[in-house]
Parts: structure tokens; C-alpha cells; sequence
């Protein structure tokens, strides 16, 4: 009988209760995992845990420092550690206001600080135990780094910060069993794009023109993520740290 790629590893997800944490929650209990889903609504939490007997979920808002310390001090060391949360603020430099980049770096950045702080001398006393490596994976995006795009400032900025993070934690950690990862997704039809879209002055030109910038002629799926991510996670991904990996339908050919 096959079992899962996944089978016997416990996997923590942040903002895990709709879009890419949901898919990827669902994705990583399918391959055998054991999913602690963390998320601030409790109602999407309530339906992705009646979604999937091995998925647990944790009402947790990645912001309080506090709830991230209490969660980590009650949960068992995950061996995989997925940063999912995250938030895009529209605008360039001068729409900026030091309100959205503040929110943009707590959330997407500063988020990522507190749960791996909290939660990485557990994952790492696990690997020493088992011999075993702990994967950690951090949401990133092409946008960053990797490509500049427009009205994207703070965004870009905050997952730029992700991959230098990202970096530094697999430099860090390598020796004692860490893999670290980022994760850069082109575009993906998810509740949050399709908010963006609803906002834009012209809806219908907004949706064709995020479909254009991906050569493929078409959003990304989660389905087209998730694959990643369980590779990420799984011990296929043995020797594969400190990279940010693209999934992005051909925008940084």
C-alpha cells in the first residue's frame, strides 16, 4: 500500500484557512501529514478542520508575539514550518504611507521572526534527535528581489526581505539539520487577488491585465503551487536550501 510523501511529519501553516495556506493545509494532510493550521478566522478555520480528520487548527494572529510564544510552548516541534501569511499593499514609493509599510513588514516579515523564533529550537533539538533534517518554508513572491513591479513598493520590499531572511536562516542552521526555503509564486487566482481585482477601478481590465503579465496566458492555480510546497516539505527536498524558487508561468524568463 502507498503511503504519502508526508507520512509521519507534523506541518504548522500560517494564515492556513483560505488561498494558498487552505490549498496547501489540504495538500499536506493528503500526502499523510499531520497539519497544525493556524489562521485569524476562526469560521474559515472551523471548515478547513471538518475538510480533513488530520488537520488541527489553532486560532492564532501572527502579529502578537504572545500567542505565537503560548502556541509554540504547547505544541510538539513541527518538523516542517510553513510561513504562509501575508498581505500586498497596493501603491509606489510616494503612495506609500508609513502606516501600510509598517503593516506590510509586521505582517510579511515580522511574522516570520516571531514563529520561527518560537518554534526553531524545537524543530532543531528534533533533527539533532532524529537525525532527521526540519524544513522551513517561507512565503516569498516574484515580486521582490527577483523582479521589480509596479505600484508593488512595500510588497516588494517586505519579500525581498523574505529571501534575505530566508538566506540567512539556511546559512545559520544548515549544520544542525535545518533546510530553509523560500517560495516566490507568480500571480494566483486566490480570495485575496480576487479582492484586489474587485477594488480596481476597472475590474474587468485589472483581471486582464494581471492574466498578461504571466506569458502562459493564465493565473496561477493553488494546484499549480502546491506541488512545490510538498516537495519543500518532504524528504525529497533533502539537499535543497537557502533558494528562492520560482513558480511564476514564465514572467522572469
Amino acid at each position: 500500500m502507498r503511503t504519502g510523501r508526508l507520512q509521519g511529519k507534523t506541518i504548522l501553516i500560517t494564515a492556513a484557512a483560505q488561498g494558498m495556506g487552505r490549498a496547501s493545509a489540504l495538500a499536506c494532510a493528503q500526502e499523510g501529514a499531520q497539519v497544525i493550521a493556524t489562521d485569524i478566522s476562526a469560521e474559515h478555520l472551523d471548515s478547513l478542520a471538518r475538510s480533513h480528520d488530520a488537520i488541527r487548527t489553532e486560532l492564532l494572529d501572527v502579529r502578537d508575539a504572545q500567542a505565537v510564544r503560548r502556541l509554540a510552548e504547547r505544541t510538539p516541534a513541527p518538523d516542517v514550518l510553513f510561513n504562509c501569511a501575508g498581505i500586498v499593499a497596493h501603491g509606489s514609493l510616494l503612495d506609500c504611507s508609513e502606516e501600510d509599510w509598517d503593516r506590510s513588514f509586521d505582517i510579511n516579515v515580522k511574522s516570520m521572526y516571531r514563529m520561527t523564533q518560537a518554534f526553531l529550537p524545537g524543530m532543531l533539538a528534533r533533527a539533532s534527535a532524529s537525525g532527521a533534517s526540519v524544513s522551513i518554508i517561507n512565503m516569498a513572491s516574484m515580486a521582490s528581489s527577483i523582479k521589480g513591479f509596479v505600484n508593488r513598493c512595500a510588497y516588494g520590499a517586505t519579500k525581498a526581505a523574505v529571501i534575505g531572511l530566508t538566506k540567512s536562516l539556511a546559512a545559520d542552521y544548515v549544520r544542525l539539520g535545518l533546510r530553509c526555503n523560500a517560495l516566490c509564486p507568480g500571480t494566483v487566482d486566490t480570495p485575496s487577488l480576487r479582492g484586489r481585482i474587485a477594488a480596481a477601478a476597472d475590474p474587468v481590465q485589472a483581471e486582464k491585465d494581471f492574466i498578461a503579465r504571466q506569458p502562459v496566458g493564465r493565473l496561477a492555480t493553488v494546484d499549480d503551487i502546491t506541488p512545490l510546497v510538498v516537495y519543500l516539505a518532504s524528504d525529497e527536498s533533502q539537499f535543497v536550501t537557502g533558494q528562492a524558487l520560482l513558480v511564476d508561468g514564465g514572467v522572469t524568463i
